[in-house]
């Protein structure tokens, strides 16, 4: 399993966390552990294969743009 982490800005509360891990999991269906914190900015997940970093970014920004939230970072471990 791969972790990511996305740094993401506009998040103020329980429901933005909420529209963020609905959005990340609509865009990876296979996604698990998914949770978004507003007070750190982020949102982790995980899945099964890594995907390249070009991909992972643009299937995130498609999810969180058209929220209004600003997806500024991604990582992987």
């Amino acid at each position: 399993m791969t972790k990511y982490t996305a740094k993401i800005e506009g998040m103020m509360c329980g429901m933005c966390e909420a529209h963020i891990s609905d959005a990340i999991r609509r865009q990876f269906p296979e996604a698990k552990n998914v949770k978004a914190s507003a007070s750190k900015g982020t949102a982790v997940f995980m899945l099964k294969d890594a995907m390249p970093r070009p991909m992972i970014l643009h299937e995130l920004h498609t999810a969180v743009d058209p929220l209004g939230y600003r997806l500024t970072e991604v990582t992987q471990e």
